[in-house]
C-alpha cells in the first residue's frame, strides 16, 4: 500500500440549478388579448336557440342544408359536447353560406 496522501473531499459541496446559459427572460406582463366573436372576420353570423330547435333544423333555416349541422358543431365545440344537447337562449356561431 502507499503511503501517499490523499486529498479529503468530503467537505466539498456543490450546486448547479442549471447548465444552461443565462439569459434575460422575456416580460410577458403587460400582454393582453381579448376575442369577442371570430364571426366577423370569418363571414359567419350567430342564432339563438329557440325551444324545439335541432342542429339539422337551425341548418336547413339558416345555411340552406340541414346536412350542415356538422359544421355548426364543429363551430361550437367550446360550448357544445354533444350535438343533440341545445338548449332554448343559447347562442350558436354560425359558419358562412356555402
Amino acid at each position: 500500500m502507499s503511503t501517499d496522501k490523499k486529498a479529503d473531499f468530503s467537505g466539498v459541496k456543490a450546486s448547479v440549478d442549471t447548465t444552461a446559459q443565462q439569459v434575460g427572460k422575456a416580460d410577458f406582463s403587460g400582454v393582453t388579448a381579448s376575442v369577442d366573436s371570430t364571426a366577423e372576420l370569418v363571414g359567419g353570423s350567430s342564432y339563438t336557440v329557440k325551444s324545439g330547435d335541432s342542429l339539422s333544423k337551425i341548418a336547413k333555416n339558416e345555411l340552406g342544408d340541414a346536412n350542415a349541422w356538422q359544421k355548426i358543431f364543429e363551430a361550437n365545440r367550446d360550448v357544445l359536447d354533444d350535438p343533440d344537447k341545445i338548449f332554448p337562449g343559447q347562442v350558436l356561431k354560425l359558419p358562412p353560406k356555402a
